[in-house]
């Protein structure tokens, strides 16, 4: 397992991120350079927490390499996935626009590469830049949809339609493993029930079911998509 790190450095923007994705292309050249001088750099391995449930928001983090579950602790104590991040997504930044401490808790799902920009540094370089804060303004709203859909679905649909609509969406964030069906992630069972909003017990049957339907091949923590015009209808029929 890799070891984890956390240490200033001092990053050009062009050379070590993604500068044609958002929101890294709408910076200037010399907000470019603000924010590479006040950047840190945490190389975390898997299970490692980039920031905890009730921690002041202080940071806003840049997702460089790997991937990161965003949880909420429920009234019944078990944890809820509420948000799953790739390399180039944003996190914690709604707590951090809002003055607040966060609300949820963010982990690293595998080994993973992210770059943290402090809240002033980043406030300051979005009140200057319209087409910066157009994008966070796009990408709230997005989220906030995306939530109110999700709401509706977990409390709504049946166990069968809310663990398919999981997969689905893991298919949207993390693609498959190029030239397969294969779902580039291996997520634990726990994590697959926590997205779903169902016990572990319930995730591990209803995805042996789909898998003598058809629908799914699993092997340990891989999981391979075998019909998914199949699974798209389970979801839809809730």
């Amino acid at each position: 397992m890799a070891t984890a790190t956390r240490q200033p450095i001092k990053i050009n923007i062009d050379a070590d991120l993604p500068t044609s994705r958002e929101p890294l292309c709408h910076l200037t050249d010399t907000e470019r350079v603000r924010l590479g001088k006040t950047c840190t750099m945490l190389t975390l391995p898997r299970g490692s927490k980039v920031y905890g449930q009730g921690d002041k928001a202080d940071k806003i983090y840049f997702v460089l390499k790997g991937k990161v579950k965003t949880t909420q602790e429920g009234v019944s104590g078990r944890d809820q996935i509420v948000k799953l991040a790739a390399a180039t997504d944003v996190i914690g930044y709604r707590a951090a626009l809002a003055g607040e401490r966060h609300s949820a808790t963010a982990t690293t799902i595998e080994d993973s590469t992210l770059i943290s920009v402090p809240r002033a540094d980043a406030m300051d370089v979005i009140r200057e830049n319209p087409a910066l804060a157009t994008y966070i303004i796009k990408s709230l709203a997005r989220e906030l949809r995306l939530c109110r859909t999700r709401s509706v679905s977990l409390a709504q649909k049946q166990i069968r339609g809310r663990l398919a609509e999981s997969l689905l969406c893991i298919r949207d964030k993390y693609g498959y493993v190029s030239g397969t069906r294969k779902l580039n992630i291996r997520m634990t069972r726990e994590d697959l029930a926590s997205l779903s909003n169902m016990t572990t017990a319930n995730a591990i049957r209803t995805l042996r079911a789909f898998a003598d339907e058809g629908l799914v091949e699993v092997k340990g923590r891989e999981i391979t998509v075998k019909d998914e015009p199949g699974l798209e209808r389970t979801s839809r029929l809730g």
